[in-house]
């Protein structure tokens, strides 16, 4: 293998590699651009993120309110105190709340992404009571949508088992009002199936630090793969069912300002993970090009740049019908149908070129391990680095063990005469 014969074949790899990178940059061109046409739409289609706060209750009552009002009067200030009624609110806490939320997860595909949307039936009973309060006011009960793009079917709203009227704009909310004295026991019922996107929250303290009493929330999903927002307190509370987890929320008196919540697990999503094993191809084919490099030194195949430019295309022949076949099929078909598109052009390749039918085996082989196994290592998120690494070390291993004994003094001045 002469030097010049080295650099040709640096040269190919180089230009593999820009190759690669332009097809990574337009898949991640085409995933960025769907998924923000798309996001909108599904999230319009299904419903948003919901995030649903507590209701509010307070008492509001009109009082007499006296203020002194100066007045300029013959060069001369004058002060008279005027009374005016005022409407003062008091904040009426919750005594207790006992709430249910049961998640359904239905993923859904748009483009080059999965969507985890769900169904939730959400239901839920506060309590509270009327503190010490001047008389004649009465109680204001607000309650507000998790999102005011949603839908909520079978929904149901009583304050004192009084049902709410029919609602004109989800983004106000709902107002319910009734004549309270202090100490009156009230009690909020509240219920509804609804359907979101990603994740699901329950909102404690709405961005600030609260106080929460005898607390009590259940959720319910059918999948395993649960996870928690960030900025969220993991349940005090976990028991698996049949079809997923009983996750519960148990606070006696509790004052935070995080809230709760649960983020639904998501599919491989076609775009990004073609993406990243786009990026990495160079890598495959550095490896690749080595161990044939190597092995064609020690079996005296000699190859000519040419050959490594073909063998370097049918690489990128993977990657590139990858990219195209996702937007298709599934990924995982998609992803065999490449690979074995890929194999079949470097082993018909070599086997009509002159003199390389015995390096088809090690070809092959090399290819199943750096093409196709490194590739298919990004799936299992969080073992691709070490996948890579141990597949690495031993075919480093391999490598010094079959070339310990050779004079590579020898083999490239052998390479250079018959040149």
């Amino acid at each position: 293998m002469s030097v010049r014969r080295l650099l040709a074949i640096g040269f190919i790899f180089c230009c593999s590699a820009v190759a690669w990178f332009v097809l990574g940059g337009s898949v991640v061109h085409r995933t960025g651009g769907s998924e923000d046409a798309i996001t909108p739409e599904v999230a319009g289609l299904w419903g948003d993120r919901q995030a649903q706060p507590p209701p509010t209750l307070s008492y509001s009552v009109e009082q007499p309110v006296s203020e002194e009002i100066s007045e300029q009067r013959d060069d001369r200030t004058v002060t008279r105190t005027v009374t005016r009624r005022q409407l003062v609110s008091f904040p009426v806490p919750l005594a207790s709340s006992r709430v249910l939320a049961d998640l359904s997860l239905d993923h859904r595909r748009k483009g080059l992404l999965w969507y985890d949307t769900y169904t939730v039936d959400f239901a839920a009973t506060y309590r509270a009571a009327v503190p010490e309060v001047p008389a004649g006011g009465e109680l204001v009960l607000r309650f507000d949508f998790p999102s005011s793009h949603g839908l909520y079917d079978d929904f149901s709203l009583r304050l004192d088992g009084v049902e709410a009227e029919a609602i004109d704009d989800l983004s106000q909310g709902i107002v319910l009002r009734r004549p309270a004295e202090a100490g009156d026991e009230v009690e909020v019922e509240v219920a509804y199936r609804s359907r979101g996107l990603d994740t699901w929250r329950y909102l404690l303290g709405a961005g600030s630090i609260s106080e929460t009493r005898d607390f009590d929330l259940v959720v319910t999903t059918d999948f395993d793969a649960v996870d928690f927002p960030a900025g969220t307190l993991s349940p005090t509370s976990r028991e698996r069912t049949a079809d997923g987890w009983r996750l519960g929320w148990h606070f006696g008196r509790l004052v935070s300002g995080e809230d709760l919540g649960v983020d639904l697990p998501n599919l491989l999503n076609p775009g990004p993970l073609t993406a990243r094993i786009t990026f990495f191809a160079p890598v495959s084919l550095l490896f690749f090009l080595t161990v044939f490099v190597v092995l064609g030194a020690l079996r005296r195949v000699d190859l000519h740049p040419a050959n490594y430019f073909f063998l370097s295309a049918a690489f990128f022949a993977f990657h590139l019908l990858l990219a195209y076949l996702v937007d298709h099929i599934d990924l995982h078909v998609a992803f065999l149908v490449a690979a074995l598109v890929s194999l079949s052009l470097v082993g018909s390749y070599l086997r009509l070129v002159p003199g390389a039918r015995g390096a088809v085996a090690p070809a092959l082989a090399s290819q199943a391990v750096f093409l196709v196994l490194f590739s298919y290592a990004f799936f299992f998120q969080g073992y691709t680095g070490l996948t890579v690494t141990l597949g690495a070390i031993a075919t480093l291993a391999v490598l010094m063990r079959l070339t310990a004994a050779t004079d590579w003094g020898e083999v490239f001045a052998r390479r250079s005469q018959v040149a």
